[in-house]
Parts: C-alpha cells; structure tokens; sequence
C-alpha cells in the first residue's frame, strides 16, 4: 500500500502514438509512490492481507476524504474480495486493472496479424493501446473482433486476438483509463511487482533455499517490519513478552531480562 500525489497525464504520456508525438513536449512524469506499507503472508488467505491493507488505509484516512483505488492484475478472485472487503466497511473504492497486465494481452493479439518485432506490429499495438488508454476499451474489443473476422482467422492463428477480446470484455468495467489519468491515479502495478520481488523473492527464493510455511512467514514478517519502519516498536514489545515468559511472577517487572 502506498500514497501518491496526483499526477495528471494524457494517453499519449503513456504510449507514443504511430505517427509520434508533436512538438518539444515531453511525456509528463507519473505519479510516484510514497509512504509504501508491505504485507504479506504464506499462511494466511488473501482475505487476510487485504483486510490488512484495508486497515492501514483507515488509519491514514479516517474519513475517507481521499480517492482509494485498487490496482489489479484481473484475476477475479481477488477482485470479489477486494470489493467484497469495501462493502463490508461501506467504503467506496476504484478498481482498476494494470496497464501492464492489458497491453501483455494487446500484444498476443497483435501477434495474429503482424510479424513480432516489426514496425506494423508496434503500430498496431499502440494505436489499441492509445484507443484502451482513452477509456474505449469496447471500441478496441469491436475492432479487434472485426479484424479477426475479416482475415477469416481460426483456430490456433486466433487464440491471441480471442484471448485479449475475452480480457478486454471481461473486465470492461475496470479499465476507465481515462478517469484515472485525469485524476492523477497511477495506472501501472510497478510498486506492487517491486514490493513482492523485494521482500519475498529477494530472500525466500535465494538459491539453494529451502523453506517451510512457519518460517517464511517468520522472515516475511521480519522483513515488512523492518521496510515498514516498525522493527524497533516491535522489538520493545517482544524483549517485554519475552521478560513475561521467562518471569512469571507478579513482581517480574521489577526483574531484568538478562538471557
């Protein structure tokens, strides 16, 4: 979880369109990621760490005075609960899909009709990229559908242009690009992705590793707490468990942990 300050931007700061971009302009930056908050878990459902986010949320945001919103890569599960967790707490969030995940799909069905790598295959992805970016994510499912259609396209030499038109439908009402690049939203999940290469990968999936649920969650923990600024908060809190432990008496607290 993190803060951002908007950032507003067109959809040609995100994607070139074919013919280039006019004029000295350069692409406005994004909006850029603060105050990141990690959490993860082996053990627990995903329920679990989204109503863990959920929570640090209201703590920053009380009155739910600023815009929330939820960046997704589509799977469905996690979108029912994401939605499923705001209702709960009747707190309206945005969803939207990862520009990412969405332009991996447009590429598979630009692959259908153009060579991979060649200048016609960019140019078609950026022009249905430009079309999705402007919030017409059911005009770039009608052209892609029609120009399957016309080529006659079947079977294997369709699946990429199927797979995206299934994609783009499926999750049409999560794909209001242009809402969210005029309010100055981010689009893209690269703080999430970096957050879970770094506090999961870069340890638990080191070489030679080995690990069992008890233990990565251990060192999942460890590693947020640290990221998070919270360590030494925790650290108190344990060495006093720990004092508790090892002197159960009513008078311990007059005792010093010294083991």
């Amino acid at each position: 979880m993190f803060d951002v300050d908007p950032a507003v931007r067109r959809p040609h700061d995100i994607i070139a369109p074919p013919e280039g971009r006019g004029g000295d302009r350069p692409p406005r930056p994004g909006p850029r990621a603060a105050a990141k908050w990690l959490c993860g878990s082996v053990i627990h459902p995903a329920e679990h760490t989204i109503a863990a986010a959920f929570d640090q949320a209201e703590a920053r945001d009380r009155d739910h005075a600023r815009d929330w919103l939820v960046l997704v890569d589509g799977a469905h599960h996690q979108i029912d609960l994401v939605q499923a967790e705001a209702d709960r707490r009747g707190i309206g969030v945005h969803i939207l899909i990862d520009i990412v995940h969405v332009s991996e799909y447009v590429w598979g069905a630009a692959h259908c009709f153009h060579q991979p790598g060649t200048p016609e295959c960019e140019a078609w992805v950026a022009c249905h990229l430009t079309t999705i970016l402007h919030g017409q994510a059911t005009r770039a499912v009608a052209e892609i559908t029609a120009q399957a259609d016309q080529g006659a396209l079947r079977g294997t030499s369709r699946e990429g242009a199927d797979a995206c038109i299934r994609y783009l439908t499926g999750h049409a009402d999560r794909l209001h690009y242009d809402t969210a690049l005029a309010s100055g939203w981010p689009i893209a999940t690269g703080p999430i992705e970096g957050a879970c290469r770094h506090i999961i990968a870069d340890r638990l999936a080191i070489t030679g590793s080995r690990w069992g649920l008890d233990g990565s969650e251990a060192i999942l923990k460890l590693r947020a707490l640290k990221d998070n600024g919270d360590f030494e908060e925790y650290w108190r809190h344990h060495l006093a468990r720990e004092h508790e432990r090892l002197y159960p008496t009513p008078d311990r607290h007059d005792y010093r942990l010294t083991a």
